[in-house]
């Protein structure tokens, strides 16, 4: 995948913005700015990635995504540069500030019941729908999307030691993990998630996938209640270990960062912050990758105003 990934790169510049990596004020860490990209996250990488490799007929039939938000404003950005037709399932749960930014690109959105949700990823189709899917991880494609940003840290920080990526389906990881092994093996490649739904850290432990509970949180572009096991099957082959963060610890490198760096990161992106300031990822160069900023309003204001 790694040819896939320096393809990608030329193929996305037009869309996509080189991300700065910023050293964190008051935290042993660098964070890698994703939520500055156009849609708020990193998600318009893999979206564009996809979309660019679409055939003319893929494209006339529209497009449709299953996203709790990122990957679904990455998606509606890219049809509407291509001018198709977007539509995006979404668990009734995702926040009402990604689902008005999917609706003021133009995709229609349509909620249905967090399990049923989860299940559009491995059925890739919607009944009624028209349209060619788009998975927000399992494409390699995508993948080699997201594995840009590898190419990226590496040229900005050569000396990096370790990085610490958020896991929701796994493509980052595994897209950034390609890159980087191919790159410089010897950086120590860690998934993070939150305690709230933490699938991957249960079945890395265990060597298959695991079946966990998951409570929705303001955490909400990450976390669910299994993994697919060819994803885990990637994983085990190119990273280092997995950790999770609280939802205490969580908040507080939300605040941190919008206090220091004046960083708004939505929960997903914060994770790995949480998981740097906690010393669990050793002391050498870590790379945070901040993976979105899209965080609703109201939520932000309580964590701002938490003591």
């Amino acid at each position: 995948m790694t040819a896939d990934i320096l393809a990608a790169y030329d193929r996305i510049l037009p869309y996509v913005r080189e991300t700065p990596l910023e050293r964190a004020h008051a935290a042993p860490a660098y964070l890698k700015l994703e939520h500055l990209q156009r849609t708020g996250s990193f998600k318009i990488r893999g979206a564009a990635t996809a979309m660019n490799l679409m055939s003319r007929a893929e494209l006339a039939r529209g497009v449709l995504t299953a996203s709790a938000g990122n990957m679904a404003q990455g998606v509606a950005w890219n049809a509407r540069r291509l001018g198709i037709r977007c539509t995006v399932i979404a668990p009734d749960t995702a926040p009402q500030t990604k689902v008005r930014a999917v609706e003021r690109l133009g995709g229609r959105v349509i909620p249905v019941p967090f399990d049923r949700w989860w299940q559009t990823f491995s059925d890739r189709t919607f009944p009624g729908i028209e349209g060619t899917f788009v998975h927000p991880f399992d494409d390699e494609r995508v993948m080699a999307g997201n594995g840009t940003i590898g190419l990226e840290l590496l040229e900005d920080l050569p000396e990096l030691d370790s990085v610490l990526i958020p896991w929701g389906g796994g493509g980052l990881a595994v897209g950034i993990a390609t890159a980087l092994r191919a790159l410089k093996p010897s950086v120590r490649i860690y998934a993070v998630e939150a305690e709230t739904g933490a699938p991957f850290t249960a079945s890395w432990k265990a060597g298959s996938p695991q079946v966990v509970d998951y409570r929705p949180s303001f955490v909400d572009g990450i976390g669910s209640k299994t993994v697919f096991a060819n994803m885990l099957a990637m994983a085990k082959d190119l990273l280092d270990g997995s950790f999770t963060a609280s939802l205490d610890e969580t908040a507080a490198a939300v605040k941190l960062i919008a206090e220091r760096n004046r960083v708004i990161a939505e929960g997903a992106g914060a994770v790995a912050v949480a998981v740097a300031l906690s010393g669990k990822a050793g002391k050498g160069p870590v790379a945070c990758i901040v993976s979105g900023g899209n965080i609703d309003a109201a939520k932000l204001a309580t964590i701002l105003n938490q003591p």
